[in-house]
């Protein structure tokens, strides 16, 4: 398979990146008298002063030099880096979507019908009674889920004896710290020889402690659990709560619900599952829906219908009985959340059923076609493949060469030399078998390229020791 040379540009030759703005032609600009005290201001200031042709073709250049959805395939496995149809950024842009979270409810009608809507969607995809659209990312409806199960409990009278969190050693690292950041001891649960839950290690890790379960269904390794109704029923009669990660959810959409396994609590990744690009960490959004029981611990403000609108405005703003409080400003991420409602508006039940139905197929296809090995299965949306002798980081890097971007690697622990990955739902038949001619010439490299990976990229392989101790976050740091 042919490499994918990346472009790279520089002005004199000397480098192959392109200088940032700051570092081309600049000039100086005096800057407007303010009140403000002399040690607080400046007389002039320091600007780039390209053309626009030189502004247009910097963007061009620094486009070209990266990677993205929009250059080739993105299998990055668990985060679900699916689909994100450009014609969401067209709702997102609309005047109507201009709205400031200040206002009154009564002039936001609209904006609070979308809301309402997107509430019941949420619920109804789920199966679950009340939604709360607050949390403005995945990990932080974790832990406004745990805020939730926590205030249920202390309600009952039983939060000072309830005071663990279970969770499997193959779930995402943001379960443990969210259970942690909510003041529980975390008990990490191991998994059986099949990568499912244990079931006696779970009936032994439960108990009169036990505040709460937080399992992901599919798992990390793409394993639907199969006992997940009795797994249900062990941690309710030992009187916690089931807690469900949503950030496989893409592989039940339509199909099944956390809440008829007997979930009692869940989060969505819309900004996965429901189309908002997400690198880079953010935006995103994590709404949280619950069962009847804990609804009133909802964090605050939710919307919901007014039942006579003849008299005044059809949607309200209220606060659950006994809510958590605010999790976020306003209601959340509104941008997020509109794109979210205009996802599950335009593909509808059948949409997402067929969704759900390819990003399946598409794994199962791919999984077929590497030649690493694959150990457990059968799987869903994604699978999870070993890299045997070959490291993990190594592969990764070198899949950089052929134009695709990498699966996540050295994850979960129980594959060793871990490459997990997800296709979605996307993806045609011709991209996955060029992604698994990718694999398969990476897995066949015995010439050292992967020690040496990337080679064609704009940048190289960096010291990553280097940048998480000695992080540069200023254009300032390039210098030193």
């Amino acid at each position: 398979m042919g490499e994918h040379r990346q472009a790279r540009w520089s002005e004199d030759g000397s480098s192959g990146t392109e200088p940032l703005l700051s570092e081309k032609d600049t000039t100086t600009v005096s800057t407007a008298e303010s009140a403000l005290p002399d040690d607080l201001t400046r007389d002039s200031l320091e600007l780039p002063a390209p053309s626009e042709p030189e502004l247009a073709r910097h963007y061009t250049r620094l486009s070209q030099m990266n990677y993205s959805i929009d250059s080739g395939p993105y299998p990055l496995g668990s985060c679900t880096m699916k689909y994100n149809p450009t014609f969401l950024e067209d709702v997102a842009a609309l005047p109507q979507a201009e709205t400031h979270p200040d206002r009154p409810a009564e002039s936001l009608q609209g904006t609070l019908q979308v809301y309402d809507e997107l509430q019941n969607y949420l619920a109804r995809i789920g199966g679950m009674d009340a939604v709360s659209l607050q949390p403005p990312a995945g990990a932080a409806g974790e832990f406004a889920g745990i805020l939730v199960a926590r205030a249920y409990h202390e309600h009952n009278g039983d939060g000072d004896s309830r005071a663990e969190v279970v969770v499997p050693a193959s779930a995402h690292g943001t379960n443990f710290a969210s259970a942690a950041m909510a003041g529980y001891d975390v008990v990490e649960l191991p998994g059986a020889e099949d990568g499912r839950v244990d079931l006696d290690a779970l009936k032994a890790a439960v108990g009169e402690e036990t505040a709460a379960l937080m399992l992901t269904n599919p798992n990390t390794l793409g394993l639907f659990e199969r006992d997940i109704e009795e797994i249900a029923r062990i941690v309710h009669d030992a009187g916690g709560l089931l807690y469900y990660d949503g950030a496989n959810l893409n592989a039940l959409l339509g199909r099944a619900r956390p809440g008829d396994m007997g979930f009692d609590i869940m989060h969505y990744n819309v900004h996965k599952t429901f189309a908002t690009p997400h690198g880079g960490g953010g935006p995103g959004a994590g709404p949280i829906g619950v069962v009847e029981e804990l609804a009133p611990f909802l964090p605050t403000p939710r919307v919901r219908e007014v039942d006579d609108s003849s008299a005044g405005p059809e949607y309200e703003l209220f606060e659950p009985e006994h809510t958590v409080g605010k999790v976020h400003g306003a209601m959340g991420n509104w941008l997020v959340l509109l794109k979210a409602h205009a996802y599950i508006s335009r593909l509808g039940d059948e949409g997402l059923r067929d969704a759900s139905a390819k990003a399946v197929l598409n794994a199962n296809y791919l999984a077929e076609q590497v030649d690493y090995d694959v150990p457990f299965g059968p799987f869903h949306h994604e699978f999870v493949a070993s890299a045997g002798d070959q490291d993990a980081a190594d592969v990764a890097k070198r899949m950089l060469d052929y134009g695709v971007h990498p699966p996540t690697t050295k994850w979960p622990e129980i594959v060793p030399e871990a490459l997990m990955t997800e296709p979605t739902e996307a993806e045609s038949k011709r991209t996955l078998d060029q992604l698994a001619e990718a694999f398969n010439a990476v897995a066949d490299a015995s010439d050292g390229s992967l020690a040496d990976a990337p080679a064609a990229t704009a940048v190289r392989r960096v010291d990553q020791t280097d940048a998480a101790r000695n992080p540069r976050l200023s254009w300032h740091a390039l210098g030193e």
